[in-house]
């Protein structure tokens, strides 16, 4: 099949970093189902400044290939009737785009159809071009999007320019009232004319040239280039922000990095402040001296072109120095303030749920009442009393949301928390005060760091606890997809927490020792979600976890120990055998009462097999685990021993007392299973 090298470049004014970043993948994936969906199949890479979209084929067909289209349509006996066409023939017909008359008949089954077989030319690649790239364009979902001129159409910004190339031709096509032709445009700082491009194998060099480096791969090496250069002959280290690096690869053309200053005063400035200033607000990236401390350097990656960078330093040393006076200024206010609550009670929290105030009240009421269930916990933890760590704990919660008031939480709302964990610090509050309200809000979300301590925990649960159970009962509750207060992540947060640090979470009892702060409301229906998340968040077989749930276990802790046990056992190959056997235990007991009296009468046994498999259970029963894996170990190991018994004994044995007697005996078995997951349960 003839091919040929394919270009198409679409100029905009410049998009913004996040956006773009956000569609990346699905930008590339819309275009190769455009190529799939018109039969023209190839490779190409999929290019982008600020200022242009660009797709590059080194070979796409000239052509689509022709194809065969073969149509069924409906009975016979429905499209005619008396002779003629009915309704739901002429449709068929008029679908196929010829006469009735022409129409064929095929067997399908026991019925005949109407069927049209016709030869599909294929249509030329530069014919297709233009409604291609339209597809493209429209599949392009940036969220919020613009309108320009009198257009009614929108995009995530203004086009201005659009190429189209095909071999050596120019295919006419336009997008936005704007027309195809041969012109690409350079650098801004290098010229503001177009630029003709001769053909396409002259476009990246001709862009080269002009200060435009197309590939984001190639940019990204040349920051990467330059930060090594700037770390050998500083002796500093730049922190490399995946995310941030990124972002200024999306807003470059021709990057520069560069390193700039500021006053070692500002270094006073907890230094998340200083980091927060530089990246969220100028796209800096922080500098740190050899001992990993901040240092009063920091590192900008310039778009401009020119001989001399000292003015492009100057000027970003320039826009920092406010930012960095305000916060120093906001700082040094806060701290002679102090920490107080005095304001949060004319905060609103949520409709139903009071204020800020009130919220720390119960979240106090949640920490306390957590911190009586782990007290021993605590006191191993932190060699403090119990009357100390309720009064820590009282502490800490007060103090966790003050900083909320503070000057520079209402500048910088991403370091609440933080903030009040600085200033605590420097006003002299207990260590353990200080970090827990640091850690407050931990995991902010998957394989997010966790509280470092269990005294931390309880207040970052108490935090989330309150939080779920106020939204529940008030009838805030997720539905699909939508979460707008996060209650998923809540409960995610919860349950790493608890199995991090082996803490007994049974949920209802939980839920029913909080659930007097709040108006009434189905505390099922929590419990419910919560397990929804469980399940989410364990990542095991459902079934595995379906057969724990089966036993009435309810703690979270518990529940993800024997859930992990299980499903070790599962990854053997030779599982699902051994689950053969043993789900044959659960068939029989079925017919037994297990909450009952299961004696075995060992005078009743008529058989070695019997003796064995019980003389080995017993052994399992006197023995002591040291987890529940091992105590699985331990009963799956009867597998060869049941294997024996099931083929040497009847268990429904004609005389009533040996029947009972080896129902009792297996069933005896799966009652200790019961202890841990209901076997029956799980699917392998």
């Amino acid at each position: 099949m003839t091919t040929q090298p394919l270009l198409i470049e679409i100029g905009v004014e410049e998009l913004p970093a996040i956006p773009l970043l956000k569609i990346l993948d699905r930008i590339e994936k819309s275009w190769r189902e455009i190529l799939a969906g018109r039969q023209l199949e190839s490779d190409f890479d999929f290019l982008y400044t600020p200022r242009r979209l660009v797709l590059q084929h080194p070979a796409i067909p000239v052509r689509q290939a022709d194809r065969v289209e073969e149509l069924v349509g409906p009975p016979v006996e429905i499209a005619v009737r008396d002779g003629k066409p009915t309704p739901a023939g002429e449709g068929f017909a008029r679908k196929c785009g010829v006469a009735f008359e022409e129409l064929q008949r095929l067997k399908k089954g026991e019925r005949e159809v109407l069927y049209y077989r016709r030869e599909v030319a294929g249509r030329p690649t530069e014919e297709l071009l233009p409604e291609m790239i339209r597809e493209w364009i429209a599949s392009m979902n940036f969220g919020k999007m613009m309108r320009w001129g009198d257009r009614h159409d929108e995009f995530i910004r203004p086009v201005r320019w659009l190429q189209v190339r095909l071999g050596d031709r120019s295919v006419p096509a336009e997008l936005f009232g704007v027309a195809s032709d041969k012109l690409t445009y350079l650098h801004r700082m290098v010229s503001f004319d177009p630029v003709e491009v001769p053909d396409i194998e002259s476009y990246t060099s001709i862009l080269e040239a002009g200060k435009v480096i197309l590939d984001p791969a190639r940019r990204r090496e040349m920051i990467r280039e330059d930060f090594a250069a700037i770390e050998a002959e500083s002796d500093l280290r730049i922190e490399e922000d995946e995310a941030l690096l990124n972002e200024v690869v999306a807003i470059t053309e021709y990057p520069k990095a560069l390193m700039g200053s500021f006053d070692e005063k500002f270094l006073e400035l907890p230094p998340e402040v200083i980091i927060t200033s530089m990246k969220e607000h100028q796209r800096y990236f922080p500098v740190f001296d050899a001992a990993g401390n901040l240092s009063n350097r920091f590192v900008v990656v310039s778009n401009a072109v020119t001989d001399d960078y000292s003015q492009v330093i100057a000027g970003n040393e320039r826009v920092l120095r406010p930012r960095l006076e305000d916060a120093l200024f906001f700082y040094r206010n806060d701290l002679k303030r102090g920490l107080t609550i005095d304001g949060l009670e004319k905060i609103q929290f949520i409709d139903g749920l009071g204020t800020l105030r009130d919220k720390v009240d119960r979240e106090r009421n949640i920490a306390l009442r957590l911190a009586g269930i782990y007290m021993d916990e605590l006191e191993h933890e932190t060699g403090r009393s119990a009357l100390e760590i309720e009064g820590l704990m009282d502490r800490a919660v007060t103090l966790a949301k003050a900083d909320l008031l503070t000057e520079m939480v209402y500048e910088f709302t991403e370091l609440q928390g933080l903030m009040g964990y600085y200033y605590a610090k420097a006003l002299g509050e207990d260590p353990l005060v200080c970090t827990a309200i640091k850690e407050q809000y931990r995991p902010e979300g998957e394989g997010a760091e966790l509280p470092s301590t269990i005294f931390s925990s309880i207040l970052a649960m108490a935090i989330k606890l309150d939080t779920l159970l106020g939204l529940f009962s008030v009838g805030q509750i997720p539905t699909g997809s939508r979460d707008p207060f996060a209650l998923r992540r809540a409960v995610n947060g919860i349950i790493r927490i608890v199995t991090r640090y082996d803490l007994s979470f049974d949920i209802p009892v939980v839920l029913e020792l909080l659930a007097d702060q709040y108006a009434p409301f189905e505390q099922k229906r929590l419990e419910e979600f919560i397990l929804e998340r469980v399940y989410k968040s364990l990542r095991a077989n459902p079934s595995v976890i379906t057969a724990v749930l089966a036993t009435g276990e309810r703690d979270i802790n518990e529940l993800a120990k024997k859930v992990e046990a299980l499903t070790e056992i599962l990854e053997r190959r030779e599982s699902r055998e051994l689950f053969t056997t043993f789900k044959r235990v659960a068939n029989i007991s079925a017919e037994v009462d297990l909450s009952g009296d299961l004696s075995v009468d060992p005078a009743l046994f008529r058989s070695e097999e019997e003796r064995e498999l019980w003389e080995a259970f017993q052994e399992t029963q006197r023995r002591e685990y040291a987890d529940y894996r091992q105590e699985l170990e331990a009963l799956f190991a009867l597998k060869p021993t049941l294997d024996a018994f099931f083929d040497g004994v009847l268990v429904n044995a004609e005389e009533e007392d040996l029947r009972r007697n080896r129902q009792h005996l297996v069933a005896s078995i799966y009652r200790a299973f019961l202890s841990i997951a209901d076997l029956k349960e799980i699917s392998i």
